[in-house]
């Protein structure tokens, strides 16, 4: 099975919560991705909170591969983000993109992040 690691998932992981805890259980898993977007997102939470970005980066580098954004999933990102912003309120375009990559691969995204409650591609994580 393929994982994509949303930014909710990595913050738990990386702040060693409960959550964070079963995030690792898939980081032990053999196809492990991450999107260049979540690496930002998460990147500027850790500088915000004065975390060390560079070993949160590394970390981020190591335990997954990294997944460009494509023009084509950039189309299908908004085409997401404009159906589901009708269904679900807030729903993000960082969440748009990471639902538009998991199609593309046929993953699973590993979150908590409530946007994804009951989208079939998505695996839900309780604190």
């Amino acid at each position: 099975m393929k994982y994509l690691i949303d930014s909710w998932a990595w913050v738990e992981y990386f702040n060693g919560t409960s959550a964070g805890v079963q995030v690792k259980n898939f980081l032990e898993e053999d196809e492990i991705y991450t999107t260049i977007l979540n690496i930002a997102e998460v990147i500027s939470l850790a500088k915000r909170r004065n975390q060390n970005h560079e070993a949160i980066y590394t970390a981020m580098a190591q335990r997954s591969k990294m997944i460009d954004i494509l023009p084509e999933t950039s189309k299908n990102a908004g085409l997401i983000h404009a159906e589901m912003r009708g269904k679900k309120s807030g729903f993000g375009m960082i969440d748009a993109f990471m639902l538009a990559v998991a199609k593309k691969m046929n993953a699973k995204i590993i979150t908590g992040d409530e946007h994804f409650k009951g989208i079939k591609e998505a695996i839900l994580i309780t604190k």
